[in-house]
């Protein structure tokens, strides 16, 4: 660890290269926790939930941002679903 030290300290020009580094780094960790813990169609365990987007809210939007978002079931999926369960 002395030696990583010793190395910034004869290029100082590697400084702010770590620090760029480090924040990205944090930035994808973070990024990546918020997302396995608050988007539903993340999963971790599959046995006891094998299609989670079946849980999913239709009326709660998904994305980041959405325009003129309007919910109408289909036909065609519904009888399809209702068939196979």
């Amino acid at each position: 660890m002395s030696g990583f030290f010793q190395m910034l300290r004869k290029k100082k020009e590697l400084i702010p290269l770590i620090g760029f580094m480090a924040f990205a780094a944090a930035g994808a960790t973070s990024a990546s926790v918020y997302f396995l813990f608050t988007k539903p169609d993340v999963i971790l365990n599959k046995t006891n939930n094998p299609e989670p987007w079946e849980r999913l809210d239709p009326s709660k939007p998904q994305k980041l941002i959405t325009i003129n978002q309007q919910w109408r079931p289909i036909e065609e999926l519904e009888l399809v679903k209702r068939l196979t369960k």
